[in-house]
């Protein structure tokens, strides 16, 4: 059946799949753990309300003024990364030893449908330094929105804690390790079936059939080295004409 036969090819050069599977597993693990910077995450949330609302508790909310905020959250999620607001950030946050061009490759702004809510996201080698930015960003555009569109409509629900301790987003060694033996099986048994195919010796009784058309006269099994030393010298036995025993006694 072509599946033994694929089996075959596999559990022939069983110990080449394990071996390349092995060696990457252990270099991508070692990379991952010890070579790669891990990056962390931080988030300042803002919220985006009705103009009347922050101080009037009792009025009831309005659903077109609503929808305009959530519209208008589209023009603020490309207005808060524009150089307008990350020159401002690095000139007044000088602690940050930042540009606005790395702000900006740092810096990334998030909302969730149908709601007032924008996330202000910010990626660092240093989750501390992350919070930072976040938050720096986060005030920086608060401030600007008045000037620039004349709204004060923009409020931060929540600061990144620089002090928190968070787990970094990557790099994840298991994960990567896991990928990494996935294709390294499947490279290492397409490099069997390579090889295999590649090796054009006769293994089969069938192979004899089809590439010479003669039928099998003889079948010599592999001697291993065992079967070839006697147990024991003073007594050899030999095949003589006819094939007649002979035994042969060393003095």
């Amino acid at each position: 059946m072509e599946i033994q036969r694929y089996w075959s090819v596999v559990r022939k050069r069983l110990w080449l799949i394990a071996l390349i599977a092995i060696v990457s597993c252990t270099a991508v693990g070692y990379y991952t753990s010890h070579q790669v910077r891990p990056i962390y995450q931080a988030a300042a949330k803002l919220m985006v309300y009705q103009t009347e609302a922050p101080d009037n508790t009792s009025a009831a909310p309005d659903p077109a003024a609503i929808n305009s905020n959530i519209l208008l959250i589209k023009t603020f999620k490309q207005l808060i990364v524009t150089p307008r607001i990350l020159d401002k950030v690095v000139a007044s946050y000088p602690e940050l030893h930042t540009s606005a061009g790395e702000l900006a490759a740092k810096i990334g702004i998030s909302s969730a449908s149908e709601t007032q809510i924008m996330t202000v996201i910010a990626t660092d080698g240093s989750y501390a330094r992350a919070a930072n930015m976040a938050n720096a960003v986060s005030k920086v555009f608060q401030s600007e929105i008045r000037t620039l569109m004349n709204l004060n409509n923009v409020s931060v629900l929540n600061w990144a804690d620089p002090q928190a301790h968070r787990a970094p987003i990557s790099p994840h060694p298991a994960k990567n390790v896991a990928i990494v033996f996935v294709l390294s099986l499947l490279i290492g048994i397409a490099l069997a079936f390579l090889l295999d195919h590649m090796d054009d010796s006769v293994k089969t009784e069938q192979e004899v059939r089809t590439k010479l058309g003669l039928p099998l006269l003889a079948d010599i099994p592999n001697i291993r080295r065992r079967d070839l030393s006697e147990p024991d010298d003073s007594q050899r036995t030999t095949i003589g004409a006819r094939g007649n025993t002979n035994v042969t006694m060393d003095a």
